[in-house]
């Protein structure tokens, strides 16, 4: 990549790492590569999603992330995804959902801790038989030797089983706690009145499947589903419309696309680094660490945003109230300074756990552990029936700067 003079604007010396097609086609790598290298800060003044600092190093990050007193992620200022616009700015079909990722102190702690002893270390570890047992299902029921889909038939499988599980959603509409996720966290679609529409209207539709599941669970004693807690907790349990649907989004979102593309990333990486593969295939003792590197190298959701409170210098950069930042997860967790040569795998890297896909601070992914059991014991089950992936075709990405993960994975397996 040529470098231009660095008097030019930003806009014009790097490419736009918010378009839709630099995600989709699978090249935002060295577009970001060439952010780090020019100091890893910078304003971009017209991007797709209007002005804003793009930071696409470590550091920093963590600085913002660790600031949530100046850097806010309040929904009304604009939320969590560079699409934001705030609440001064809706437009047509676009109603404000309050969810507690896009809310700051004390009312985001208030309601993160409601939901939080539903995925802390003994739930979790509860989990773990039901998780095996689900995933060796799954597995037993794939076809050796012929192609077939693994977004569809594995990722996306396992994930709307366990948010199920966690929410006591009915058994036989699991499907379409994907399908909604798919839809929602598609940041595109405010760009497009119809598509804002029909965000609208699956919103509601996601609202009224929950609202009949919060009715039902009244008549029963309080169960350790994340929807009893809520339903039983002093500060959700009288949510308005828009903050129940909101809520509901963000743990939809959050514990399908987290888990679905990492698990994805396993079958596609373990084909393109086979060496790696052969470690995780011979000692198990590794997969607990190949589990954060494949988390690291796959980043699914590859930016978040916060808006500045007031005038800040963030390494030698001047911020202004009303600043719109976009923290790159996907570019830091390649930051060379932290991760040498961090577009490869290596199972066994040493500071993979210090990956910044599950965020950093008060902010940080509640459901983490939920996702790493499932992609640990899918590794695990694999491994105990000698079953490997093969990819036979190109993967289909999801063009999209917030979602990064696969629509589509052709692969066959066979037994090693």
């Amino acid at each position: 990549m040529a470098t231009a003079p660095a008097e030019m604007p930003v806009s014009e010396r790097f490419e736009d790492v918010t378009l839709p097609e630099l995600w989709g086609e699978d090249r935002w790598r060295e577009p970001f590569a060439a952010l780090r290298a020019d100091g890893g800060i910078h304003y971009f003044e017209d991007s797709h999603f209007g002005p804003y600092w793009a930071i696409t190093t470590a550091k920093p990050i963590i600085e913002i992330e660790s600031r949530a007193d100046v850097f806010s992620s309040e929904g009304n200022l604009g939320g969590i995804t560079l699409a934001g616009q705030g609440i001064q700015n809706l437009q047509s079909y676009e109603v404000p959902m309050p969810m507690f990722i896009a809310m700051d102190e004390p009312k985001h702690s208030e309601q993160r801790k409601t939901v939080a002893p539903s995925l802390g270390p003994s739930p979790v570890a509860e989990m773990r038989a039901d998780a095996i047992a689900r995933t060796g299902a799954v597995l037993d029921e794939l076809p050796l030797g012929q192609t077939f889909d693994w977004v569809d038939k594995v990722s996306m499988e396992l994930t709307t089983q366990m948010l199920a599980r966690l929410f006591d959603f009915p058994w036989e509409d699991r499907r379409n706690l994907a399908i909604w996720s798919d839809i929602l966290g598609d940041i595109e679609s405010f760009a497009d009145e119809e598509k804002r529409k029909h965000r609208l209207g699956v919103a509601y539709e996601m609202g009224a499947a929950f609202h009949a599941l919060w009715e039902r669970k009244k008549t029963q004693p309080p169960g350790k589903d994340m929807t009893s807690a809520m339903l039983h907790s002093q500060t959700m349990s009288n949510m308005e419309e828009g903050e129940f649907i909101g809520n509901m989004i963000l743990l939809i979102v959050g514990g399908n696309d987290t888990t679905r593309h990492s698990m994805s990333a396993y079958a596609h990486t373990m084909n393109m680094f086979p060496g790696e593969r052969d470690k995780v295939e011979n000692d198990p003792s590794i997969i607990a660490n190949a589990v954060q590197e494949i988390v690291r190298w796959q980043t699914p959701l590859a930016h978040m945003r916060r808006t500045a409170l007031s005038d800040y210098v963030l390494d030698g950069h001047q911020i202004r109230a009303g600043d719109k930042i976009g923290m790159w997860y996907a570019s830091a967790n390649r930051d060379e300074s932290v991760f040498p040569d961090g577009e490869t795998i290596k199972v066994d890297r040493e500071n993979a756990r210090r990956h910044l896909s599950f965020g950093y601070g008060i902010h940080r992914c509640v459901g983490a552990r939920v996702a790493e059991l499932q992609l640990q014991v899918l590794i695990e089950e694999m491994n105990k029936r000698r079953l490997r992936v093969h990819i036979e075709g190109e993967p289909d990405y999801n063009p999209s700067c917030f979602v990064h993960g696969y629509r589509h994975l052709p692969v066959s397996l066979e037994r090693y």
